[in-house]
């Protein structure tokens, strides 16, 4: 790196001022558009943008035209297979949700018709999902008794349902996607997991046939409330729904070992119900302590308008609900969309989906329905069986029509302990304990985020299971904002690459130069920060050089190529550190400033106060000169000395 011989540096470039009017467009444009959803309407006549604009609100007027009975029979096959197991599982988690069972088949109605029209996804099986449904007793509960006002609940449930889908299309109309990537992967693994526990536990209410129940969600309430009332354990009812959950738990295994019996783990719900509803039947369990269903009304679902309590004093707690169920609903369906679209290689737009979910519980919040997504059970046995589209969804709320239509009082028999088992056997597929084992090994930072979300659902509520990971996820991030990575950059031997010593041990130091590299963007945040570090990486130095004996520190070259941006705070810290940099008798360079960085450095005359021939487009090049300069130095000391002697002699 000492050669004499030095080629001039490549000029840094200063990009153009932009209008102030397309600097803000431009913006707008990258926040809220990166996959420019407008491009295909570009240089189209106006009939063929009308029909672009309504295929792209109202996916079915693309795929519908290209429909196909091959499509529809693989279709048809996946929508019944999809609805037996919806059935069950409408009427499970609405119990689950405190709501009449008859909500939950209800609700696996009108939103899938919904979806199937305004969706994206070809695979995404709508339903409910009990995760959303604790999430909405617990909540809700709270405000008011489900069995002291059951009325006024639903009417709550219905209206926190309506928020939910307003808050959803405000987010997909925004394109504000981006807030609910703030509940991270971490969070949702630990708060699923927590959720599942505490359901799972909930159940032995059913299991057990317990009449009297805590309303709490938190593992000490449950287990006192289970272990307090020994007395009145129903071993009829335990033995039934330990078989039942063992049946299910082995369907599910022989599923997940041989995917082509994928069926069998779908309809086994179903043959739970139908076997549970023959054996109370014929053996009169009911009378026994086994407790049922009873009675189920029977039609399709009655409108709501009416009920959507806007003037109730509860208002309040409906749209809170709404809002957090809303957001958690939304980040399970778009994640569980996109993960089975990628196996089929197509690409789902997240802005529609949310606006797609949006409409289907707005509309289902008039049609008796409570908040719906796509969970991931249903989607995957949709997958298994071969969709091809969204109309499965169609053929599957056909179906569940035409149960709501004749076959409801064939359910008045089946047991709550079949539906506890069938919940049990859903929750443990959330238990992710091998992705926790994985974050542990990745990112200890996330394996917290996640036990935090676990241990606040299952010792705290829901509610602080989804407070507590959101706070350290965003303290996390305003962390790394505010303290930002430095680095040492040295060179790597036998090129001119430069790269930092702590990942590159064998890296060299370059004697006299100092090479830093600021690894975020500068701001007011962090700095003060940066100053102090620079400063302290310069003392350092210094430091060490005095100790070893080396030669002295000269340069100082700030690798600038990782910062995007800066403001006035970040350009005050740039000021500051070349002023304490020239008071120690130093010079400072700066290697490959991004085009908003050295836009707002020319425009606070920075550049003009350090030299437009201290800025270099590469480290390699910053570091070339130095040494130049370096090398040329000594050779005039080495000349004026001898001219010293000279005179002397």
């Amino acid at each position: 790196m000492g050669n004499p011989y030095y080629e001039c540096p490549l000029p840094v470039a200063i990009p153009p001022a932009k209008p102030l009017l397309e600097s803000i467009k431009l913006g707008i444009k990258e926040t809220l558009f990166p996959d420019d959803p407008f491009r295909q309407f570009k240089n189209q006549p106006a009939s063929r943008k009308f029909i672009l604009g309504m295929q792209y609100f109202v996916p079915i007027l693309e795929w519908a035209p290209r429909y196909t009975f091959e499509f529809f029979k693989a279709d048809l096959v996946a929508g019944i297979t999809i609805a037996s197991l919806a059935v069950p599982q409408g009427i499970s988690y609405a119990s689950l949700a405190s709501l009449p069972p008859i909500i939950g088949l209800y609700s696996s109605f009108v939103p899938p018709l919904v979806y199937a029209m305004l969706g994206s996804s070809k695979d995404l099986a709508v339903g409910t999902v009990a995760v959303v449904s604790l999430l909405i007793s617990s909540m809700l509960g709270k405000e008011v008794n489900p069995n002291e006002n059951a009325k006024l609940y639903v009417q709550l449930v219905f209206t926190a349902t309506f928020f939910a889908g307003v808050f959803q299309v405000a987010l997909g109309l925004l394109r504000l996607g981006f807030i609910v990537d703030f509940l991270s992967h971490a969070a949702i693994v630990g708060f699923m997991g927590g959720a599942a526990t505490v359901v799972c536990l909930q159940q032995l209410k059913g299991i057990l046939g317990l009449v009297h129940f805590t309303h709490g969600t938190d593992l000490v309430s449950v287990l006192h409330s289970v272990f307090s009332q020994t007395h009145q354990w129903r071993w009829a009812s335990g033995l039934l729904g330990c078989c039942f959950l063992f049946f299910l738990v082995l369907t599910r295994y022989v599923s997940k070992r041989k995917p082509c019996f994928f069926w069998i783990n779908a309809m086994a719900p179903m043959m739970c119900v139908i076997v549970g509803s023959v054996l109370v039947y014929l053996t009169n369990a009911e009378k026994h302590g086994v407790q049922v269903i009873g009675h189920l009304k029977k039609g399709l679902n009655p409108l709501s308008v009416s009920e959507l309590a806007f003037g109730s004093p509860y208002m309040v707690a409906a749209i809170k609900t709404g809002i957090i169920t809303g957001g958690i609903s939304l980040a399970e369906g778009v994640a569980v969309g996109r993960s089975f679209a990628m196996f089929k290689n197509y690409h789902i737009d997240g802005n529609k989906e949310m606006i797609a979910f949006g409409m289907m519980n707005m509309a289902g919040s008039c049609a008796s329905c409570y908040l719906t997504t796509g969970p991931f059970s249903r989607t995957a046995v949709n997958f298994n069986a071969g969709c091809k589209t969204a109309g499965s969804n169609i053929v599957m709320a056909t179906a569940v029509m035409a149960t709501l239509l004749f076959l409801t009082p064939l359910f008045h028999y089946t047991p709550i302990v079949v539906l506890s088992s069938i919940i049990i056997a859903a929750m443990l597929g959330l238990i992710d304990y091998e992705a926790a084992i994985g974050l542990w090994k990745v990112d200890k930072g996330d394996f917290i985020v996640c036990m935090s979300a676990y241990i606040g659902v299952v010792f705290g509520s829901v509610e602080i299971g989804l407070v507590i990971p959101v706070t350290i996820s965003l303290l996390r991030m305003l962390l790394s904002v505010a303290r930002p990575r430095t680095f040492l950059l040295g060179n790597i031997p036998n090129s001119t690459i430069f790269r930092s010593i702590d990942q590159y041990p064998v890296a060299n130091n370059i004697p006299g130069v100092l090479i830093l590299q600021i690894d975020a963007p500068v701001n007011f945040a962090n700095a003060n920060y940066l100053r102090e570090r620079i400063s302290r990486w310069i003392y350092e130095e210094e430091e060490k050089l005095k100790s070893t004996g080396g030669s002295s520190l000269q340069y100082v070259i700030l690798d600038l190529s990782a910062v995007g941006s800066t403001d006035t705070s970040g350009i005050s810290m740039f000021e500051e550190v070349k002023k304490n940099i020239y008071r120690r008798g130093l010079k400072l360079a700066l290697a490959n400033p991004r085009s908003e960085v050295i836009k707002k450095l020319v425009k606070s005359k920075f550049i003009e106060s350090i030299g437009q021939e201290w800025i270099y487009l590469t480290v390699g090049e910053a570091v070339a000169a130095c040494n130049f300069m370096l090398h040329a130095s000594k050779s005039n000391n080495q000349v004026a000395d001898e001219f010293d002697a000279h005179n002397n002699a």
